[in-house]
């Protein structure tokens, strides 16, 4: 009885903390788009956080999930079966939120370019809505 007690708390563990939760379909879409204009950051590896998944742990400690490292550590062999996968989706998870601050980041400073040329009179009003529109379609996602 005991054993079958520890058996189900393990399978229950494996269950619930093995799984990362990955980005959501507008995210993946957002991403992708990014990723097909060049402008994506590839902070993480999303394939070598999926190898290191073999390991003890590796693709959550990869993916910065310590956390579930550790549980997926303890856990080993039975790990191996969604750790590559968890570690995969933290790797895609992390370049996505990189990519956003990176683009939002380039977004303001070319608005902040277009301001101040409007306002040292170098543009018109109506060059400089024209601009900042390129300037926002530019850095849209896309979809």
């Amino acid at each position: 009885m005991q054993y079958l007690r520890t058996l189900l708390i393990g399978g229950l563990l494996a269950i619930t903390t093995g799984c990362a939760n990955g980005l959501n379909s507008v995210q993946k879409a957002e991403l992708d788009a990014y990723e097909s204009r060049g402008m994506a950051i590839r902070d993480k590896s999303p394939g070598a956080a999926a190898a290191l998944g073999l390991l003890p742990g590796g693709g959550s400690f990869y993916g910065r999930e310590y956390g579930y490292g550790v549980v997926n550590l303890l856990l080993w062999p039975l790990s191996i079966l969604w750790d590559p996968v968890s570690g995969y989706d933290a790797a895609r998870a992390i370049n996505y939120n990189v990519t956003k601050a990176h683009v939002a980041k380039l977004h303001e400073r070319e608005l902040q370019e277009l301001d101040d040329q409007l306002g040292s009179g170098q543009m018109d009003i109506a060059r400089y809505t024209l601009e900042k529109r390129k300037v926002d379609s530019k850095y849209r996602a896309g979809f």
